[in-house]
């Protein structure tokens, strides 16, 4: 069984026992726009009523850093900057 999931304005193809990265410290509500078993394919609009999901968060952290580099030719500007993203890492345990 597959599934194609919405978090946090992402989208995101899953199975059972899959492990996904979220670009936040936060997930928000896990839905459910496809599912298909087989031959069968439910396809919502946007969203399946009636279909859940199990998640459980593996993780929380963050990336390791980016380096942002700003470079103004002739002008003698540099910027030098770091960046390290949030995650959170979920396991889909269920779908239903």
């Amino acid at each position: 069984m597959i599934a194609v999931i919405e978090v946090n304005g992402k989208q995101f193809l899953v199975k059972e026992r899959d492990r996904i990265k979220i670009d936040s410290p936060t997930v928000g509500e896990v839905k459910v726009l496809l599912l298909a078993e087989g031959e069968e394919l439910k396809v919502g609009t946007p969203y399946l009523d009636g279909s859940k999901i199990e998640t459980k968060i593996l993780k929380q952290g963050r990336e390791k850093k980016k380096i942002v580099f700003r470079y103004h030719s002739k002008t003698r500007y540099r910027k030098k900057k770091g960046h390290r993203q949030h995650y959170t890492e979920i396991q889909i345990v269920k779908l239903f």
